[in-house]
């Protein structure tokens, strides 16, 4: 319990800033200690804290990441000391708005794959991308409804997460454009 208190108060401290230009120098400026209480791992504390000063270092990156083609953008990311190939098709998904990416190191997905599409039955990535062929140009959002698939929370939509007010807003009327 305490765990997802510290988890909700954290969240509740940095979501409206995660796509603010000032992020990286919010980041870069903080110390071990300040990240503790979000229940960090030492090393994620580290690898958030270099993330923080690489783009501090780096003021326009945010901006060419936007224009640049996912793949760029994933080499670029991969480069930082922390990041891997998952994180990046993340901050693709959820922090540029990218609607056609499937992260196939993501657990919760290929088990909503297997489940719904094999019957349960294991399922290799070459068998994942054949299936999710059909989902192109939309692959992210499959993916988002596939992970929900999992989920047996319901979810309120007057919250409005940034990539369900992205990309499916036809599905939630309450979510009003200006809530993005």
């Amino acid at each position: 319990f305490s765990s997802r208190r510290r988890h909700t108060r954290c969240s509740r401290d940095w979501s409206s800033d995660v796509c603010s230009s000032d992020l990286p120098k919010r980041l870069a400026g903080l110390g071990p200690t300040d990240l503790a209480g979000c229940g960090l791992s030492a090393r994620k504390q580290e690898y958030l804290l270099g993330l923080g000063l690489y783009f501090a270092d780096r003021p326009g990156l945010q901006q060419t990441l936007q224009e640049m083609p996912d793949a760029a953008v994933i080499e670029i990311l991969t480069e930082i000391r922390g990041i891997g190939r998952w994180t990046a098709e993340m901050a693709l998904i959820f922090a540029l708005m990218r609607p056609d990416v499937l992260p196939l190191a993501d657990l919760g997905l290929m088990r909503a794959i297997s489940l719904h599409y094999r019957k349960g039955r294991p399922i290799s990535d070459r068998q994942a991308v054949k299936i999710a062929a059909a989902w192109a140009p939309w692959r992210s959002v499959a993916t988002w409804y596939l992970w929900r698939s999992l989920d047996p929370e319901p979810v309120d939509y007057r919250a409005c997460s940034p990539i369900a007010t992205h990309f499916m807003p036809a599905i939630m009327p309450m979510c009003s454009s200006t809530s993005r």
